[in-house]
Formats: C-alpha cells, sequence, structure tokens
C-alpha cells in the first residue's frame, strides 16, 4: 500500500518548469531514496510534497487523502515530517530544549505561564531517553549552535522524528560530514525510523545504496525510473545519466 502518491505534479517559477507529470509512489514502511544530479527538481519536489511550494498542478495524496496545497503545520499534524538540507535547529536554545518542542509538538502541548516546563517530569524524561538514543546526553546543556557539524545535524534528523511521524522526508541529512560522521548518521537514520516509512534525498552514493530499498531517478524535473538498489546500479540509462559506472 502507497502512504505517498504525487500525481501528475507539475511545477514552475515564473514560467521556468521545474517538474513535469511526476509521479512517485512511496510504500508504506520503505526506505525510498530520490537521486538525480543537481537541478533536477528534487528539493522543489520535497517543497511540494510537504506544503512549501503549492504545486502548479497535480496531487499530493498523503495516507489515501488528497492533502495537495496544505500547510507544512498541518500535514505535520497529519504525520508527516521533514528535515532541511540546511539546519534548522534553534541554535541559542539547549539541545535539550530543542528535543523538548519536538516532544512537546508531538504531545500537543501548550507552553503558558502557569505551568513550568521544567516541572513536566516525563516530557523531560522522555526527553533525555532521545537524547540518550542520539548519543548526545553529554551534550544536553549545549547550545545547539555550538555542536559540531555531524552532531548539529544529528539533532535536526532527530527533531524531524520528534513529532513522531507516519512519513519522514530527509533533505541531504549527509550533506557536508566527514566519512565517520556520515557512518554515524547512517546508523543514527535506520535507528529513528524503524517501522517509519522515509523518503531521502541523497548525493552520496554509499548512503542511497545502504539504506533504500526502492530508488527513484529524478532527472530533468522527470522521474526517469524507479527501482531496487540492484536495478538503478544496472540501469543503463540511469548510468548515463546521472551515476557513470558503478561497480557493485
Amino acid at each position: 500500500m502507497n502512504i505517498l502518491e504525487t500525481r501528475e505534479l507539475y511545477h514552475d517559477f515564473n514560467g521556468l518548469a521545474v517538474l513535469y507529470a511526476v509521479n512517485l509512489e512511496v510504500r508504506a514502511g520503505e526506505r525510498h531514496a530520490v537521486i538525480g544530479p543537481n537541478g533536477a527538481g528534487k528539493t522543489t519536489l520535497f517543497n511540494v510534497i510537504t506544503g512549501t511550494y503549492r504545486p502548479s498542478k497535480g496531487q499530493v495524496v498523503f495516507k489515501g487523502k488528497d492533502v495537495t496545497g496544505a500547510k507544512p503545520y498541518q500535514l505535520m499534524r497529519v504525520g508527516m515530517g521533514r528535515s532541511f538540507q540546511i539546519t534548522s535547529t534553534f541554535d541559542r536554545m539547549t539541545t535539550f530544549q530543542n528535543i523538548r518542542l519536538g516532544i512537546l509538538s508531538k504531545k500537543k502541548a501548550r507552553f503558558n505561564l502557569f505551568r513550568q516546563v521544567d516541572r513536566m517530569g516525563a516530557i523531560n524524561q522522555e526527553t533525555l531517553e532521545v537524547l540518550k538514543r542520539i548519543n548526545l546526553e553529554g551534550e544536553k546543556d549545549y547550545p545547539a549552535g555550538v555542536l559540531s557539524y555531524g552532531k548539529h545535524r544529528s539533532l535536526e534528523i532527530s527533531l524531524a522524528m520528534a513529532t513522531d511521524p507516519d512519513l519522514v522526508l530527509l533533505d541531504e541529512p549527509t550533506a557536508g560530514m566527514s566519512k565517520d560522521e556520515t557512518r554515524n548518521a547512517v546508523e543514527l537514520i535506520r535507528r529513528l525510523t524503524q517501522g517509519k516509512t522515509v523518503v531521502i534525498i541523497e548525493h552520496d552514493m554509499e548512503v542511497v545504496f545502504s539504506l533504500a530499498d526502492r530508488i527513484t531517478v529524478l532527472h530533468y524535473g522527470q522521474i526517469l525510473t524507479t527501482g531496487t538498489p540492484a536495478e538503478i546500479r544496472q540501469d543503463q540509462a540511469v548510468k548515463d545519466a546521472y551515476l557513470g559506472d558503478l561497480e557493485d
């Protein structure tokens, strides 16, 4: 069963077409990668799916319902989460406070002057447990802005998961990371997304082939093909358009 579909999706910027008749199908429970050269329209596709842009034409269907044009906060409420290519944490707040905000959002809690968040024992305990899972317990009192790049990205991935989404979209989660940081990020994504559906944009093909169950190749705003990692490796049109000669 598909948890996400785009149907004949188009998008343009002032008449410059970026997406052409994109029909993406993401199955519930799978890790699905979207790859393609720079300018292929990958981030634009994410922005349309997650409500940042309204499509010029076509539909976005999530869990069987037409959500075309829904706002990002509305999509979050029905189970869609997202991380961004550029980190989007609250850098002046501590790591602990960042994660706690995500948990409060998940629980639909509201802060007011008559409720001291620091005394919300269950939420604070859940926050500590999340920090342990992402190996940031030692940095819980650090402002997010002083974390190393790799740990900052880990925090952002965790924030995308903090609302307990059914579907999470990760935009270049390992961009700019060292090899060690990338390995840690891949393991983090595996742990945090167990039982979830994931759509990931990623340029690092080692990451893509190690994580993805299926891969969609976007080329000049159109879907070139979709298949398993093995099928994508062997597809001559994909090699010509993007991958080159990959060895198994």
